[in-house]
């Protein structure tokens, strides 16, 4: 068997595609377009090009974008000055601050500051304003990635209910979303962590995988139900060459990235799962678009929701 490749660029350029007459309509009745604030904290690699990204990507579409810059060494509450200036904005109508942050600001710095943002501006959908919404099913702004990963399964014919899901991670990003999605679209949804006694039996009874922990190659054909769709959320910057060559074979092209820039970006679903599963998202190329493709439709959807021409 090998796997069906779900497209996520694919699926995401059809988001983007469906969100540019919404873009056009607010624009020309508001007489500005949605606008979408970044906030990025420090030099990190993986989150500057994600942030570099989501700028390029919401420019294409014609939203107004501006980034907020702080250096590693900076304070919590100068961060947290900044939402609450974002929050006052009348031109902003969606905020996120890129995670993770600095360990200097503190252990619970994401929950102050996914507290602090404006749960209208929330795009990210973790304030718990919008986490509480997202438990009752009438979320309008719920997590990105899961909300992608819901859209790629929908639009790529996997069906969800009346199957047993199977969620590996339960960070309030996106294992704990991602669970609740799957369960109002009528699955049976079981999420695993790191205590899960015999995890590769639980996760082989799933019908649908959706592995989130960032653990690259973690997930193994044990883990695999035969034919099962498996998402792969994780994404991890490898330049350890004793990981490349336990996930890829001499001669593969992944392999031949990483011969050439030193690094590659890896999922937590080993390359060999592709031989049992019926459906796969690949890394990359899989729920990183639709990402930064849901956090467009949910700046487009606040800012409707602000100008009060939305339910």
């Amino acid at each position: 068997m090998t796997a069906r490749l779900l497209d996520g660029t694919a699926v995401a350029n059809q988001i983007r595609a469906e969100s540019a007459p919404a873009i056009a309509a607010f624009t020309a009745r508001a007489g500005r377009p949605p606008g979408l604030a970044i906030v990025l904290v420090g030099d990190d690699p993986a989150s500057a090009i994600y942030v570099r990204n989501k700028l390029k990507s919401a420019g294409e579409v014609g939203l107004r974008t501006d980034l907020e810059r702080l250096p590693a060494t900076a304070s919590l509450d100068k961060l947290l000055s900044i939402v609450a200036r974002l929050n006052a904005s009348d031109v902003h109508d969606g905020i996120l601050v890129q995670s993770p942050l600095p360990a200097a600001m503190g252990a619970d710095a994401e929950r102050r500051v996914f507290d602090a943002i404006d749960p209208a501006k929330d795009v990210d959908g973790l304030h718990p304003v919008n986490v509480g919404r997202l438990v009752q099913s009438r979320a309008t702004l719920a997590s990105c990635t899961p909300s992608g990963v819901i859209q790629l399964l929908e639009r790529s014919g996997v069906k969800i209910a009346g199957a047993h899901a199977v969620v590996i991670g339960r960070s309030d990003i996106v294992g704990k979303p991602m669970a609740l999605l799957l369960l109002h679209g009528n699955a049976t949804v079981t999420v695993c962590h790191s205590r899960t006694v015999d995890l590769p039996r639980i996760a082989s009874e799933g019908d649908i995988l959706v592995s989130a922990i960032g653990r690259p190659g973690f997930v193994t054909n044990p883990f695999v139900k035969p034919g099962a769709t498996v998402v792969d959320v994780g994404t991890t910057q490898v330049s350890d060459r004793s990981v490349i060559d336990r996930l890829f074979p001499v001669g593969s092209k992944r392999r031949e990235v990483f011969e050439r820039k030193g690094s590659l970006v890896v999922g937590d679903v080993h390359p060999d799962v592709a031989d049992v599963a019926g459906a796969l998202s690949p890394v990359p190329g899989g729920v990183g678009p639709l990402t930064i493709a849901m956090l467009l439709k949910n700046t487009v959807t606040a800012a409707m929701q602000r100008a009060g021409w939305a339910g």
